[in-house]
C-alpha cells in the first residue's frame, strides 16, 4: 500500500511516517509545504529509507497536487497539512482560511479526479483520510460551573468553534463530508484531542514551558490556569490514524483521546516536578509561573469520547499521562540542538494573539 500524507513534516504528520516507515511495508509520499512549522529533521531518522518520498508542494497548489497524484499512484491519502496555532489564529486569520478551507478543497478535487480515472478494484480500496480537531465542537462545561452532568464530546457532538483556526477546520470537516455525499469520494474523518510529544514546534504549550523553564525565564499561564484539556500522546495518535485510515468504514467519523483530562496549570506544575527531579536548580521551578490575562474566546474544557474507535476498530492509547509527559520532558532534554534549530528569528517564543507575553495551549 502506498499512503500519501500531506503536512507530514509536521508534528504529527512525522509521527505518522515514522510509525508507517517503520512498523508497517507501506510507502510513504510527503507532501508538505515546509512552513515555519515543518521540518524535515523530523524525519533524518527514515529519509533515507527507500519506501519514503518527499514532495515539496502547497497544497492549494492544484496542478502540483494533480502531479503528485498521477506520478506517485497513492492507495490512500491521509490529510493532516493545516496552519494550527490559535494564537497565530488570532493575529493572521487569513492563512489559516487559505491553506485549511481552500488547501482541502483543492485536494478533495483533485483526490475526486484521481479516484475516478482508478480502475474498480482499486477505485473500491481508495480512501481519503481527513484529520481534523476535537476544537470544532467548542467547549464543554467545566466543574468549576457545578455543571452535575459533564458531558464529553461525541462524533455527534454540535459543530460550535470559538477561533478563526477552530472555525476553519470546521469548514474543512464539512467540505469532506460533502465531497463524500455529493461525488461519493470515499471519506473518513476524525477529530482529535490535544497531542504532545517529541518533535512539538515549541510555540505549543508543553515545549514552550519546558524550554522556558530550562532557560530560567517565565511561565506564564493563561488566566486562572483551570482551563482543560484532554492530552493524547502523539505516537498513541498515530497509531489511531493509521487504523481508522486502513480500516475505518468510510463516510464515518471517530473521535480520538487521550482519556487525560488535566488543567492548563497541572500540566505545568507537572513538567516542573520532573524538570525539578532531573535538572534540579536551588528552587523549584514552579516558581518561575506567572499567570497573565487569558486569551480571547478561550475555551474552557476539551474532552473527548473515544468509545467509538474502541469498540470499532479496537484502539485504546497505551500511553498514560505521566508516563508520555516524563518520555516528552526527557525527549526536550536529550534534543537541544534540535531545539535551537527550529527556532528562527522570527519566533522567540514571544506571545502570539495578544500584545503580552504568555502562554499557548
Amino acid at each position: 500500500m502506498k499512503i500519501l500524507i500531506t503536512g507530514g513534516a509536521g508534528f504529527i504528520g512525522s509521527a505518522v511516517i515514522r510509525h508507517l516507515i517503520n512498523d508497517t511495508n507501506y510507502s510513504v509520499i510527503n507532501v508538505d509545504k515546509l512552513t515555519y512549522a515543518g521540518n524535515l529533521e523530523s524525519l533524518s531518522s527514515i529519509s533515507d529509507n527507500r519506501r519514503y518520498k518527499f514532495e515539496q508542494v502547497d497544497i492549494c497548489d492544484a496542478n502540483e497536487i494533480k502531479r503528485v497524484f498521477e506520478q506517485q499512484q497513492p492507495d490512500v491519502v491521509m490529510h493532516l497539512a493545516a496552519e494550527s496555532h490559535v494564537d497565530r489564529s488570532i493575529d493572521g486569520p487569513g492563512e489559516f482560511m487559505q491553506t485549511n478551507i481552500i488547501g482541502t478543497y483543492t485536494l478533495l478535487e483533485q483526490a475526486r479526479a484521481y479516484w475516478r480515472k482508478l480502475p474498480e478494484a482499486k477505485k473500491q480500496t481508495f480512501k481519503f483520510h481527513h484529520i481534523s480537531t476535537d476544537e470544532v465542537y467548542g467547549d464543554l462545561p467545566h466543574p468549576d460551573t457545578h455543571d452535575s452532568e459533564l458531558s464529553l464530546f461525541t462524533e455527534t457532538t454540535a459543530y460550535k468553534p470559538s477561533s478563526p483556526y477552530s472555525a476553519s477546520k470546521a469548514s474543512s470537516d464539512h467540505l469532506v463530508r460533502v465531497w463524500h455525499r455529493t461525488y461519493g469520494l470515499p471519506t473518513v474523518l476524525t477529530n482529535c484531542s490535544n497531542n504532545y510529544g517529541p518533535y512539538h514546534f515549541p510555540e505549543k504549550l508543553i515545549p514552550l514551558m519546558i524550554l522556558n523553564a530550562l532557560d530560567g525565564k517565565p511561565l506564564p499561564i493563561y488566566g486562572k490556569g483551570n482551563q482543560i484539556r484532554d492530552w493524547l500522546f502523539v505516537d498513541d495518535h498515530a497509531r489511531a490514524l493509521l487504523k481508522v485510515a486502513t480500516e475505518g468504514s468510510v463516510g464515518e467519523t471517530y473521535n480520538i483521546g487521550g482519556h487525560n483530562e488535566k488543567q492548563n496549570i497541572e500540566v505545568v506544575t507537572t513538567i516542573c516536578d520532573i524538570l525539578d527531579e532531573l535538572v534540579p536548580n536551588s528552587t523549584s521551578y514552579q516558581e518561575l509561573i506567572t499567570y497573565v490575562e487569558d486569551r480571547p474566546g478561550h475555551d474552557m474544557r476539551y474532552a473527548i469520547d473515544s468509545t467509538k474507535i474502541k469498540n470499532e476498530l479496537g484502539w485504546v492509547p497505551e500511553e498514560t499521562f505521566e508516563s508520555g509527559i516524563r518520555k516528552t520532558v526527557q525527549w526536550y532534554l536529550d534534543n537541544q540542538q534540535w531545539c535551537k534549530r527550529v527556532q528562527d528569528g522570527s519566533y522567540q517564543r514571544e506571545r502570539l494573539g495578544n500584545s503580552e507575553a504568555g502562554e499557548s495551549a
